[in-house]
């Protein structure tokens, strides 16, 4: 007997939800899961009908903040299984290589992976869709929002079966930097220049110092090269803007040419490019406010930082952990939805703003300024400096954390034991 053909699930009947969430990627998938396994009715939109479907803009990297929600998810055997790779790094400054390693005797560094968006969007987004209480709605796009007074209420979206409306007490964008949510209700965002422009792309038969990770400090030009799944390398450059004419003349050479002249560079002649060049001319930061009465914004629709960094992914993780955590009572009927925004509101803007405010200065594509140099010498020349600068790479310490009054003192003094063990120069 022929097996019936399967069918895409359809929105529920009467239109209604708990939360409607527009972007089924990073962000959009992890909130849909962690809300509906706290009791809440989930309608989770992606307006590209693929299931496969990814983001091909990306360091490809998820940052050390990010393991504990990747655990809270269930992801973390499915990423070893995909060959994900736990990353370790090590960075070139003009001082030498900052190499953090874990104390003697003392626990390992905090890990998440690099992994391809190819694999991990369809990975989170699969299991989303096996999530009770999750319905995966795919090619439906948001084109509207209902509202009761200055509320939202609802979406307009279109999709395989036309128009219709769907509604829910809270409605949450997830749909990246240029937010069509946030968009349609008139969010306040505020921009910044990236004095930088970026290239990358995938390579095979590219081995790595240690098989770890790389990043290049040129104060300002920048980049990096990380080893993925599947034995692909992502490498990445990020040269100031005003290259960026000449750069264009021929991409694949000046790509090239650049990489050759990294400290240490990766035999990039003897590779093999698997993918195509995938680059950003103007990727500007952008700030909004996290919440508006009756909307939440999670991962880049909130707040999209330099791809310098390669903290996108972590924070999209977190920040749908942090709305699932605040808001899950409420959208269920058990608690005030708009001190539950409020609360997300709060923790968004404390763990992630300082962070942009320092990104936002160093994406001018400038030299370091007097502190960085003092953190980022100490760290080339000292193990525990380099662990401390560790923590803060993966966002696991912010920059009041990172630039306490005992961590600038403790920098300053690895550089004068540096400096006082100079030998004196022959006569």
């Amino acid at each position: 007997m022929t097996e019936p053909e399967s069918t895409a699930p359809g929105p529920r009947p009467d239109g209604t939800y708990d939360v409607v969430i527009s972007g089924a990627s990073l962000a959009g998938s992890a909130a849909a899961i962690l809300l509906a396994r706290r009791g809440a009715r989930v309608a989770l939109l992606e307006r590209r009908s693929d299931p496969d479907a990814y983001k091909v803009l990306c360091t490809h990297a998820l940052t050390a903040c990010a393991h504990p929600v990747l655990d809270e998810l269930g992801l973390l055997p499915d990423l070893e299984k995909a060959g994900a790779v736990r990353n370790e790094a090590r960075w070139y400054t003009r001082w030498g290589w900052i190499e953090p390693r874990a104390a003697p005797g003392g626990p390992a560094l905090p890990y998440a992976y690099n992994v391809r968006r190819s694999t991990l969007d369809p990975l989170i987004r699969s299991h989303a869709a096996r999530t009770p209480g999750v319905d995966l709605l795919l090619g439906h796009k948001v084109t509207g929002l209902l509202r009761d007074a200055d509320r939202a209420t609802g979406v307009r979206v279109t999709g395989p079966g036309g128009a219709r409306e769907l509604r829910a007490r809270l409605v949450v964008g997830a749909d990246g930097k240029d937010s069509a949510v946030a968009g349609l209700a008139g969010i306040r965002e505020r921009r910044y220049e990236n004095g930088r422009f970026g290239y990358l792309a995938h390579f095979r038969d590219l081995p790595l110092p240690g098989g770890i990770g790389q990043a290049w400090f040129l104060e300002p030009d920048m980049a990096y090269s990380f080893p993925n799944d599947d034995g692909v390398t992502v490498l990445a450059v990020l040269p100031d803007k005003k290259h960026l004419p000449a750069f264009r003349e021929d991409l694949e050479g000046s790509f090239h040419a650049f990489v050759r002249a990294l400290p240490e560079a990766p035999a990039i002649d003897s590779a093999r490019r698997v993918s195509k060049f995938v680059g950003t001319v103007d990727y500007p930061l952008i700030t909004r406010d996290p919440t508006a009465p009756g909307i939440a914004l999670v991962g880049d629709a909130a707040l999209t930082g330099d791809p310098l960094w390669g903290v996108g992914c972590g924070w999209a993780l977190q920040t749908a952990q942090w709305l699932a955590d605040a808001v899950a009572p409420a959208v269920t009927g058990r608690g005030d939805l708009d001190r539950a925004l409020a609360a997300y509101g709060r923790t968004h803007r404390r763990r992630l703003r300082p962070h942009q405010q320092l990104a936002v200065d160093y994406a001018r594509s400038r030299p370091f300024n007097p502190g960085e140099r003092l953190m980022f010498s100490a760290a080339a020349r000292d193990a525990a400096a380099a662990r401390h600068m560790y923590l803060f790479a993966s966002r696991l310490i912010g920059p009041l954390g990172f630039l306490s009054p005992h961590s600038v003192a403790r920098a300053a003094a690895v550089n004068l034991r540096h400096w006082l063990r100079k030998p004196e120069p022959a006569a």
